[in-house]
């Protein structure tokens, strides 16, 4: 037997099958099948490139091992292996490792700066259905609909796309995600990759029973995915892969209480969340406030319809960056300007947060609350981490 070796794994119950850390690792140890993401020890060099753009935390995952996990044994997984007892005889000195730990222990900090670590779902969330549908084994919806939520004048296309599934089965949650997968080839002739979207609309469907889901979709100026969504055609087929996400659901619990902060199309799961409880619910919940940002109100998917939900449904602030004449205000500006009803919220175990959103959002989202929590006498990363224990933290940035 050689000496024991760290190897670098990852989640196959987190991950959302995204390949971003695949298209960032040029050393080509990390690649998919239909079922997982895997990270072939013979290529890895811990160089931890991979790390920082990962959206779930992931591929943050590492195991003291005897002999590495084969490629095909890390296919096979539907959850990581326990931690196996060879650790204890690790001598850290002798191996390298402590080397690598302490590498690695400074690039995790930054990576997750603010990101709150693995989430895990709300405990009374229902049990999602995970990667039923693969690239090899693709569902195909028919688009119903496809419609502009912002500004037609504007340079800021969002679109609210509408799929049919027919008869074939999509279990989808609120909070979950599907992939579409875009016509053609790349440039190295293989087919393209999914593209994550956050489905915005509930369980039931768009509309109610009739197996339909909806995304909410930017087009981006280089975007292959998004512009292929942004001009799809009703009567046109996609072809989908999911459902993904197995923590950033809905609590099913009436009388929880939801502060949800996002951007732009940030707002998908935040839709779903809003309509599941509004058909299921109505007013008698716990609540549910909401902090939107966008650079105008043109700018802003939903503006209408979010402004029309009564407030003992959604209380919501909308927050804009770049309206003439006025100052500038982000989500976390309005966090600090209703810290007192926020502070009402951070103390209560009732309780969740969910951010969602651009990346760039979430130090100023946290800068916020940990001021907020030090006025009520709390230490926000000892709450924060205590939130994420019992599934009431989360975050889904990009």
């Amino acid at each position: 037997m050689g000496k024991p070796l760290k190897q670098h794994l990852i989640d196959p119950e987190i991950c959302i099958r995204c390949y971003t850390c695949e298209n960032t690792c040029t050393l080509e140890a990390i690649e998919h099948d239909d079922e997982n993401v895997v990270v072939d020890s013979s290529k890895c060099n811990f160089c931890m490139d991979c790390i920082p753009v990962c959206p779930t935390g992931s591929i943050d995952e590492w195991r003291i091992v005897a002999e590495p996990y084969s490629l095909g044994a890390q296919f096979g997984w539907d959850e990581l292996p326990e931690q196996e007892e060879i650790a204890a005889e690790v001598d850290e000195a002798e191996t390298g490792l402590e080397a690598i730990d302490e590498a690695m222990t400074a690039l995790l900090a930054e990576a997750h700066k603010g990101a709150g670590g693995k989430a895990r779902a709300p405990a009374s969330a229902s049990r999602p259905t995970v990667n039923m549908y693969t690239p090899g084994r693709p569902a195909e919806a028919t688009v119903q609909g496809n419609y502009r939520l912002t500004d037609k004048a504007g340079d800021h296309d969002v679109r609210h796309i509408i799929l049919n599934l027919g008869k074939l089965p999509f279990p989808v949650l609120e909070g979950q995600s599907v992939g579409v997968i875009p016509p053609g080839t790349r440039a190295d002739g293989n087919s393209h990759l999914p593209r994550l979207y956050s489905v915005s609309s509930p369980r039931d469907g768009e509309r109610p029973n009739f197996n339909n889901l909806s995304l909410t979709v930017k087009r981006e100026k280089r975007g292959v995915c998004s512009n292929y969504v942004c001009d799809l055609k009703p009567g046109e087929k996609v072809k989908l892969t999911g459902p993904f996400g197995s923590t950033f659901l809905l609590p099913e619990d009436p009388q929880a209480r939801l502060l949800m902060v996002c951007t732009g199309t940030g707002s998908a799961p935040f839709r779903a969340f809003t309509m599941r409880r509004q058909r299921s619910t109505g007013a008698n919940q716990g609540g549910m406030t909401m902090f939107f940002g966008a650079r105008s109100p043109e700018n802003l998917p939903y503006f209408g319809p979010l402004g029309k939900l009564p407030p003992e449904l959604l209380r919501t602030h909308m927050v804009f960056s770049r309206i003439p004449g006025a100052p500038k205000e982000y989500v976390q500006d309005r966090i600090m300007v209703e810290r007192d009803a926020v502070a009402e919220l951070l103390a209560d175990p009732a309780t969740h947060i969910y951010i969602c959103g651009l990346r760039g959002m979430e130090e100023g989202v946290e800068m916020a609350f940990t001021n907020i929590s030090e006025g009520i006498g709390t230490q926000w990363l000892a709450l924060r981490d205590t939130m994420r224990e019992e599934g009431r933290y989360h975050v889904e940035t990009y």
